[in-house]
């Protein structure tokens, strides 16, 4: 085989594994793929959802740590399928309220429904019974950074970052059943470097607890980076609340999952100046660009790496033409809808969302 053979087949090797939609701990069941991969030469576990469904939300951390433990065995796929997205298939399986989970046997398509807890432990004995295997539950790795006296002045006084923390104490009752919220809550922003979820052991720390003036547990206070005194946190409990809470303090735009919302990265004060540029007669567009770019260049922070990409899709315009913002979009959304990293898909959905702007 030639050396040209030998690099296109890695090359190709290389796209294979990375679009795969095995790769993923869940993978993404969709109207298109549904077929392909359940169905096949290996069980199926599938939970028909909606993204509304607040069973859902409760299940989702459990049903990431069933399909992180089944991440290494071939013969089993842990799937899922958004109902709001496509109808069709849950109104084919008869799913009538969500979650609906059901186990799909190897070569077939006739579906058992999972009775039991929802819980990781419940779901991955049931599908061990049903899939042959012999899996053990995976201990995930945590997203909370855990404070103590060594380390709580450099995390959340160093004046960087925002910094939300959990005081608790580890007898207590009401701060355990917050525990998974609270991992949830961390999962979701681990991807922002300038957030930080946390927590510290207050019976051990009586010290920090008394100067923070906690008296009872969970106290959560969270520490801006302009204001080390801290305030506390007074809204609601559940993953939504955090959530919203984390993102209009430190402005930034996650949903419950810790993806993007569609309006990250979206600049209002280029608003104008993009619709000015769209709108251009083809005399008078480079002036707009030069005026986006001018704007852009007094940005700073976050606003400044959100303003490049406004730029550079603004210079791609005038050299691709009018089509190419929405091209673009189409483009990404179907990269987005494959198995790709966290990291890429931050980067496709800013990118997909600036160019709205401009579509």
């Amino acid at each position: 085989m030639s050396r040209s053979s030998i690099c296109f087949t890695l090359v190709t090797l290389a796209i294979i594994f990375f679009i795969s939609p095995a790769i993923a701990d869940v993978v993404v069941l969709t109207e298109e793929n549904f077929d392909k991969e359940v169905g096949q030469d290996r069980g199926a576990l599938v939970e028909f959802y909606a993204p509304w469904c607040g069973h859902c939300k409760k299940l989702a951390p459990e049903y990431e740590k069933l399909g992180d433990s089944f991440k290494k065995a071939k013969s089993v796929l842990i799937g899922k399928v958004d109902c709001d997205e496509h109808k069709s298939v849950c109104t084919k399986y008869g799913v009538s309220g969500y979650p609906t989970i059901q186990w799909f046997p190897k070569g077939s398509l006739e579906p058992k429904k999972y009775e039991g807890a929802r819980t990781a432990e419940a779901l991955v004995e049931f599908v061990n019974q049903e899939g042959g295997t012999s899996v053990k539950i995976a201990s995930v790795p945590s997203s909370v950074v855990v404070l103590s006296s060594d380390n709580f002045n450099e995390v959340v006084l160093d004046g960087t970052k925002d910094v939300l923390v959990e005081f608790y104490a580890p007898w207590c009752g009401h701060c355990k059943s917050l525990a998974p919220t609270y991992e949830s809550l961390a999962a979701a922003f681990k991807n922002e470097e300038d957030v930080v979820i946390a927590n510290l052991d207050a019976d051990n720390h009586k010290d920090l607890a008394e100067k923070y003036g906690v008296s009872g547990y969970p106290t959560i206070k969270f520490f801006p980076k302009n204001n080390k005194d801290g305030e506390d946190y007074e809204g609601g409990r559940d993953i939504d609340s955090f959530v919203t809470f984390i993102n209009e303090k430190s402005g930034t735009s996650r949903d419950a999952k810790g993806q993007l919302t569609s309006n990250a990265g979206l600049l209002k004060e280029l608003d104008s100046l993009v619709k000015d540029f769209v709108s251009a007669g083809a005399d008078k567009k480079q002036a707009a660009y030069a005026k986006i770019e001018e704007e852009v260049g007094k940005l700073t922070g976050s606003a400044a790496r959100y303003g490049k990409i406004y730029v550079k899709i603004a210079k791609s315009s005038l050299s691709k033409g009018g089509d190419y913002a929405t091209n673009e979009i189409h483009r990404l959304e179907r990269m987005l809808a494959k198995s790709i990293s966290p990291s890429k898909a931050d980067e496709f959905t800013l990118k997909k969302n600036i160019l709205s702007a401009f579509a």
